[in-house]
């Protein structure tokens, strides 16, 4: 069980994916998210913003991101992560929605037994969606593990 943490960032975008964790076409692993940090980077206001996680059944388009093994002696990330999106994935069910101030940073923790999975299903995955802002700079960080 290799576990891994990647950075992402979406820039001033009309998209809602900050990051999409997804299984590749081939060599596919189930993928638990435990672990997410996400903020706003923007110029300090009191706005409501609401964050959610979802699952997607179909690939997102944007840019690779590499993600980084916790343990140096594991294998690179079969899973793909992808940030600033310029196509979100196709939307499935909502897992978990986030009001937050946008002054806030917010993070999660699974408890065990309690993570996000994505099967070993071509291009199943998991995002997390930002509020559509023009003007908004998101950046988080996701720690996951593939079986």
């Amino acid at each position: 069980m290799a576990r891994y943490s990647a950075q992402a960032n979406r820039t001033a975008s009309a998209t809602l994916a900050l990051v999409a964790l997804e299984a590749p076409a081939t060599g596919m692993r189930r993928i638990k998210l435990y672990d997410f940090v996400i903020g706003c980077e923007a110029a300090p206001a009191d706005n409501p913003y609401l964050y959610t996680i979802g699952r997607t059944t179909a690939a997102a388009t944007g840019t690779a991101v590499t993600p980084s093994p916790i343990d140096l002696a594991d294998a690179a990330a079969a899973a793909l992560v992808k940030e600033n999106m310029t196509t979100n994935g196709t939307a499935g069910v909502n897992l978990a929605a986030i009001p937050l101030n946008q002054r806030a940073t917010f993070r999660w923790v699974a408890a065990p037994g309690s993570e996000f999975v994505v099967p070993a299903t071509a291009s199943a995955g998991i995002d997390i969606n930002t509020p559509t802002m023009t003007a908004l700079a998101i950046t988080g960080s996701i720690l996951f593990e593939e079986q």
